[in-house]
């Protein structure tokens, strides 16, 4: 009889524990996507049920638009998945895919937008400061989850066909075109519909800006904080994941 296996047989054997590995890394990663979206789904109901409460205490429906603010915030992220869906039958360049990158970019800078909306906190006289800064943070902490939860998708679909440096360069113009899209929306008060109902008085404004920067030091200020604060964030985020990947993997490999 035989004392070895046949090559074929071998080789399925020592294929065995690794298909076992990656079906259970596969397992994990589902439930941990499925359990980070509920999250995300039971912080957007806490945000609301903040809000309604503190509707009910003041009779007054002073900051529903960050409501508004919230529901905009959701749009990049269901961008996001839907362009990773695409690219496992499509290239980047099919139409389809570029149209979802560029719905995905024009709603992005909503998530971010989100912080600046602290500096409505005392525009309104209100029962309870302590209280809707409270409501605030829990919008705006969601919102950004939301936006940097979506970048981390497209990020990751960047590494897969570029180089790890090339990929984390387009992050950083991503980041940087929202920091200036926050300016634009929070100091010219435009929005993300303007990109098709008024271009050119959009790109009127931001001409003569770009023209005579040393007029508008607001706008260096602005962009220059909301670039470092974001790139800041992200890359903790970012580590903080690679981090927990990581460890994820070893103890797998040691179980």
């Amino acid at each position: 009889m035989p004392t070895s296996l046949p090559a074929d047989a071998e080789r399925g054997v020592n294929c065995r524990p690794g298909l076992v590995i990656m079906k259970a890394v596969m397992v994990r990663w589902r439930s941990a996507r499925n359990q980070f979206v509920l999250a995300l789904i039971v912080a957007t109901l806490v945000s609301m049920g903040l809000f309604a409460y503190g509707a009910w205490r003041n009779h007054s429906l002073a900051y529903d638009y960050l409501v508004w603010n919230l529901a905009l915030a959701w749009l990049p992220l269901i961008f996001a998945v839907s362009l990773v869906s695409l690219l496992r039958h499509k290239l980047w360049s099919s139409w389809e895919a570029l149209a979802t990158s560029v719905l995905w970019l024009v709603f992005l800078p909503n998530s971010f937008y989100m912080i600046s909306d602290f500096v409505h906190l005392q525009g309104v006289q209100r029962v309870d400061v302590s209280y809707d800064a409270v409501m605030f943070t829990s919008f705006i902490y969601t919102g950004v989850a939301l936006g940097f939860c979506s970048l981390y998708l497209v990020h990751l679909q960047l590494r897969r066909r570029l180089l790890p440096e090339v990929a984390a360069s387009w992050v950083g113009v991503t980041l940087l075109i929202c920091s200036a899209a926050v300016y634009v929306g929070r100091d010219l008060r435009w929005n993300s519909w303007d990109i098709l109902t008024n271009p050119g008085g959009l790109l009127f404004d931001i001409s003569d800006r770009l023209q005579h920067p040393s007029v508008y030091p607001q706008m260096l200020v602005t962009v220059v904080s909301f670039f470092v604060l974001l790139v800041g964030m992200y890359g903790l985020l970012w580590r903080g994941t690679q981090l927990i990947r990581g460890a994820a993997q070893q103890n797998l490999h040691t179980s």
